[in-house]
């Protein structure tokens, strides 16, 4: 049963990975533009077939699908993340990591093939024009529209996207009045940080999603919101947190280690070691902390974790993680593509190697990582006692550690695969609950708008009977039986639902809020710390 649940639900992890860890891990020069690299005087072989292709092949094949189609295939045969960017794409690229772009400020999802408001960012453009949940969009400037049959999300998020100040007409449906506002487009702020918030008296709780240009700063303004409410110990989450900038993830480490302490160190054949030490006092020097990592935290998720292990500083609890520890410099071609080229490895304070093996190719890279899932116990697959290709290495305090793939915690919480039924796969998978915890808010919206915290709302608002038999019949459209669920593969999906539904009213701080309460991996942290 497990083995054929990860079948639907590990490629797209692994795709989601796969995806990030490519654009990340990297240094950035002159916000991610790096000084042109080539200079071609003459063209080589490999140049004169992608330009016979372009031009005499029986089919049109646009410029940018071959560049990126060679370049990859070299790229493949040298790592795993090294990667070419088209001209094309790299803005958007770039924006992952900026931590902001430019357009009106709302998420969005496709529903019936109707643009419906999903949230809308407090302070943004969308927001200050009256723009609210529920609404739904139809046209823009009178003429293009975003509704319709032929809708894809991807030509919306283009439509609604565009440089600050510039302004664009809107035409929605608000319950059964077809109305029309203009927005002025501006920079979006993009957080990193999912929440931050006391989990428990004395206990905060911080979840990291990624690490670009403003995870530091956000880190600290909410590192300081929790001192002030007298936070003792600190759970960090960087579970699905696939790395980042490299700079942020040594800054936040710093906040937590004295003197002049090693945090990490990078090394390649054509790259001096450089070492990144503690340089300034840190806000959270003496209290403990606890880091919560599974096999999605990658890169900079693993810098910031092996610092705090190998120095005794942290308790890391959950699953392996990624193992990308290969360092991406970002060159910029004459074309206007780009390419994130591995120049160098990292490596922790105690000289732990973070990058899995990948000599036997892609195939067998992406395999491992699913095979892990496989285990049934907190040690199967992912502790290395005995194993010799893996070595390790000794804290100050006697711990032992490991180094050659990843960083494993010092409390396992082995994958419970049994936990999730193919039922919830697939209403997750398919965007059904989403779509139902969205078409349920909005319907009921007078009713939650009762509630002014998320604490209030996760103890009084309790779904029950009425919520599930509308879920039953909204997911028979789809083809989703529920109908012979046992009661706790029912409650699990209530739990999901009633989640979704927070997030609505206080995005991601009110839907981790929910799930934090019921989450193993969170539990056994909070029981590791005071």
């Amino acid at each position: 049963m497990g083995s054929k649940k990860l079948q639907v639900w590990m490629p797209l992890l692994f795709s989601g990975v796969m995806i990030v860890g490519m654009a990340i891990g990297f240094q950035l020069k002159e916000k991610t533009m790096a000084a042109k690299f080539f200079s071609v005087s003459s063209k080589s072989s490999l140049l004169e077939l992608t330009d016979l292709i372009k031009s005499k092949y029986v089919d049109q094949v646009e410029e940018d699908s071959v560049n990126a189609m060679v370049a990859n295939e070299l790229l493949q045969h040298l790592d795993p993340h090294s990667v070419f960017i088209p001209a094309a794409e790299l803005n958007e690229v770039n924006e992952e990591l900026m931590g902001n772009f430019q357009g009106i400020g709302i998420e969005f999802r496709l529903i019936n093939d109707t643009v419906n408001v999903m949230n809308v960012i407090k302070g943004g453009p969308s927001e200050k024009a009256g723009l609210l949940v529920g609404d739904k969009l139809l046209m823009v400037a009178d003429s293009i529209a975003v509704s319709g049959k032929n809708a894809d999300a991807n030509y919306v998020r283009k439509v609604f996207r565009g440089e600050a100040n510039s302004t664009i007409k809107v035409k929605f449906l608000r319950e059964k009045t077809i109305q029309n506002i203009t927005i002025t487009r501006s920079v979006i702020p993009v957080s990193s940080l999912d929440a931050a918030y006391m989990i428990a008296p004395g206990k905060g709780y911080i979840r990291i999603n990624k690490f670009a240009e403003r995870t530091y700063e956000e880190f600290m303004q909410n590192l300081e919101a929790l001192l002030a409410q007298k936070m003792e110990s600190l759970v960090i989450d960087l579970r699905g947190n696939g790395g980042g900038l490299m700079k942020e993830a040594v800054d936040i480490a710093d906040e937590f280690l004295d003197d002049d302490k090693l945090i990490v160190y990078t090394e390649g054949a054509h790259s001096q070691r450089m070492e990144y030490h503690a340089k300034r006092p840190g806000l959270f020097e003496k209290g403990e902390i606890v880091v919560l990592v599974d096999e999605t935290s990658a890169s900079a998720s693993e810098v910031l974790a092996g610092a705090l292990q190998d120095w005794d500083r942290a308790t890391i609890v959950g699953r392996r993680t990624f193992g990308k520890g290969l360092v991406q410099q970002q060159y910029q071609l004459s074309d206007g593509a780009a390419v994130r080229l591995t120049i160098a490895r990292y490596y922790t304070p105690l000289g732990r190697n973070i990058q899995k093996p990948y000599g036997k190719g892609i195939k067998e890279y992406q395999e491992e990582l699913m095979s892990r899932y496989h285990a049934t116990t907190d040690t199967a697959s992912d502790k290395y006692e005995g194993d010799s290709t893996r070595k390790s290495f000794k804290t100050k305090q006697g711990k032992i550690v490991y180094g050659g793939g990843g960083i494993t915690p010092d409390l396992m919480v082995a994958y419970d695969s049994a936990k999730y039924s193919n039922e919830f796969i697939q209403l997750v998978i398919s965007g059904t609950l989403q779509n139902f915890s969205y078409l349920y808010f909005v319907e009921n919206n007078a009713t939650f708008k009762q509630y002014k915290k998320p604490e209030d709302f996760t103890k009084a608002y309790l779904p029950g009977k009425q919520e599930w038999e509308k879920l039953v019949q909204y997911a028979q459209k789809d083809n989703i039986s529920l109908s012979k669920l046992q009661k706790e593969a029912s409650n699990l999906i209530l739990e999901r639902f009633k989640a979704l539904v927070a997030r609505h009213i206080w995005r991601d701080q009110g839907y981790y809020m929910i799930l934090n309460s019921g989450d193993g991996i969170v539990q056994k942290g909070l029981g590791v710390v005071k």
